[in-house]
């Protein structure tokens, strides 16, 4: 992937930025693949909204990406890379010898033509997917499962690997793209190689009407509320937040508030946390 720049045919087209595309071979996407994505904007059943700042958009559908890869040593030609709306990272396309179609993360150097595999019989090899324990370690892998069979979970996004440090036992030792060192069942599966689309994190929005196509709308600064609104509103001119540190509007921690559970069971499946620290 490639970042294609605009002519400043506007001011807000000076610094934007967006994908060449020139990966993609294929722009409509198969029609046995995809399903309708229904729309919230961040309302529960009641019509609260629960998360803010979301809402509007383009309309998108929703691709089956194939996240379990259980259809064992049965090989599948690349069809096509496909672009996904849904994610960062782009979606390969790929046929099984037996005409059953599906589509997977496009992990990087995976061409159309290719064939991957699935299960115990594949190589070692970009695009295949194999349980932890018969990829050889220092491997650079992405699409992980933490439980074997619920499909994965970790390192999905585009640009992105985990690295296969240890194995000993029941379990596999990953060190994860945030730097936690974390330890995941052996027998739980991985798909070789980097995730793909991997200059997608240097793309530059531009404005605020492309971020509103996406489903994102505006944040507005509690220090500008007024204080029946935020904890930070109210004062004359700008006035500082009034308090030891900052706050959400209802009041609670903002910042460095830690929020996961002291006796969560994963506990003690995590060696090194993203911060360097070992989980006590």
């Amino acid at each position: 992937m490639g970042i294609k720049k605009y002519n400043p045919y506007t001011p807000s087209r000076r610094q934007m930025s967006g994908s060449d595309f020139k990966e993609i071979t294929k722009s409509a996407p198969e029609k046995s693949l995809v399903s309708s994505l229904k729309k919230n904007s961040g309302r529960n059943n009641q019509g609260k909204i629960t998360v803010r700042h979301q809402g509007g958009g383009s309309r998108r559908k929703y691709r089956l990406v194939d996240f379990k890869r259980t259809k064992d040593g049965i090989e599948a030609r690349v069809t096509a890379i496909e672009y996904d709306p849904n994610r960062t990272a782009n979606i390969a396309l790929i046929t099984y010898a037996d005409g059953v179609k599906s589509y997977i993360l496009a992990p990087e150097g995976l061409q159309v033509g290719q064939t991957v595999m699935s299960g115990a019989e594949a190589e070692a090899r970009v695009g295949n997917c194999l349980p932890l324990s018969l990829i050889p370690i220092g491997a650079q892998i992405h699409n992980i499962e933490l439980y074997p069979g619920a499909g994965a979970q970790l390192v999905r996004s585009a640009g992105v690997a985990a690295q296969l440090m240890a194995k000993e036992g029941k379990y596999a030792t990953l060190r994860l793209p945030s730097g936690e060192m974390r330890m995941v069942p052996i027998e739980c599966r991985a798909t070789i190689g980097v995730v793909g689309n991997g200059d997608h994190n240097l793309i530059n929005i531009g404005k605020a009407g492309r971020k509103r196509h996406m489903g994102i709308r505006p944040t507005v600064r509690g220090s500008v509320m007024n204080p029946n609104d935020h904890p930070h509103g109210g004062g004359e001119g700008r006035a500082p937040i009034g308090r030891p540190g900052p706050s959400t509007p209802w009041g609670k921690p903002a910042l460095g508030l830690k929020t996961r559970k002291k006796n969560k069971a994963s506990n003690k499946l995590i060696i090194r946390r993203k911060n360097g620290r070992a989980i006590k």
